[in-house]
């Protein structure tokens, strides 16, 4: 068993914390707001700041909300690297830019320290359930080295390439799913304006070609108008906004990726960007004067 620190205990990181505690590792663990009980009460140890975290550890995962915090996780005040010594291992499971993160991966680097970007797919349910996608850019050697503790978090675990990969990743893998949303809310709202029951087309529809995940879930959540957050708009808008500064560095155009950054602004822009990211459906309403189905 292995001693891990852990720093950002959110409503993903407390969840995954929990998964290794179970495993039966030992976690050192910080955030800006008080540890959870429940973390300390199962045998994690609570620090006084991440340094101290890095100091006790072989492995310190961060789980954060965005580049700026991660940076200030691994070099600010009371940061990471200040505690790290040579063969530790930083592992970001963060959803954030891959030009900063190859940066800070060559910063680590520097102090003799391996470094991993391994961001996450699937959401509070995903962390809670421990069936996360993680996808894993850095060396091979350390990934092999913490892969047993990816596979407490999650189920499809990939190796997918060089520091920055990672991250490469999971900026198309939120390209995907907002496209995804935005297909199923057009498809129900189309629907149901027509005339149609939503929830017995979206049941139809599960039944063909037009299935996914998405239909599976986010329809679901649609059509019964529950938008509490699994993974908020906000935090959507932070990961197309890298796929859309990532597309103007490398001189290309995603103009679906667009219109959907653009609809979930829509959202943000009547209060609700602490919605689930279902909610984009939300805009294409107002534009329809039409609802899927009836606010609960």
């Amino acid at each position: 068993m292995a001693n891990v620190g852990f720093v950002g205990l959110g409503i993903m990181g407390h969840p995954m914390a929990g998964h290794l505690i179970d495993a039966g590792h030992t976690l050192y663990l910080y955030d800006i707001k008080p540890v959870p009980a429940e973390l300390t009460g199962k045998g994690g140890i609570a620090c006084a700041n991440a340094t101290e975290v890095a100091k006790n550890t072989d492995i310190i995962i961060t789980m954060v909300p965005d580049t700026p915090h991660v940076g200030a996780a691994l070099f600010g005040e009371g940061g990471i690297a200040a505690g790290l010594t040579p063969g530790k291992i930083v592992v970001d499971m963060s959803s954030i830019a891959p030009v900063e993160t190859k940066e800070y991966a060559r910063k680590i680097n520097e102090l003799g320290c391996d470094y991993l970007d391994a961001p996450v797919s699937g959401g509070e349910v995903g962390a809670k359930a421990a069936s996360l996608t993680i996808m894993v850019g850095g060396p091979e050697a350390a990934f092999e080295t913490v892969k047993p503790l990816f596979e407490k978090m999650g189920k499809n675990i990939t190796l997918v390439g060089g520091n920055g990969d990672g991250q490469t990743t999971k900026v198309a893998n939120q390209i995907i799913v907002a496209l995804n949303i935005l297909a199923v809310s057009e498809a129900l709202l189309f629907a149901s304006k027509a005339g149609a029951d939503p929830a017995k087309v979206r049941q139809a529809l599960m039944g063909g070609f037009a299935n996914s995940r998405i239909l599976e879930v986010h329809g679901e959540r649609i059509v019964k108008r529950t938008f509490a957050p699994g993974f908020r708009i906000e935090l959507h808008q932070k990961d197309l906004n890298l796929a859309l500064n990532g597309a103007r560095q490398l001189q290309m155009a995603l103009p679906a990726t667009a219109v959907a950054q653009q609809l979930f602004s829509a959202v943000a822009a009547q209060g609700g960007a602490a919605l689930d990211h279902s909610a984009l459906v939300k805009a294409l309403e107002l534009l329809a004067g039409h609802t899927v189905a009836p606010d609960a």
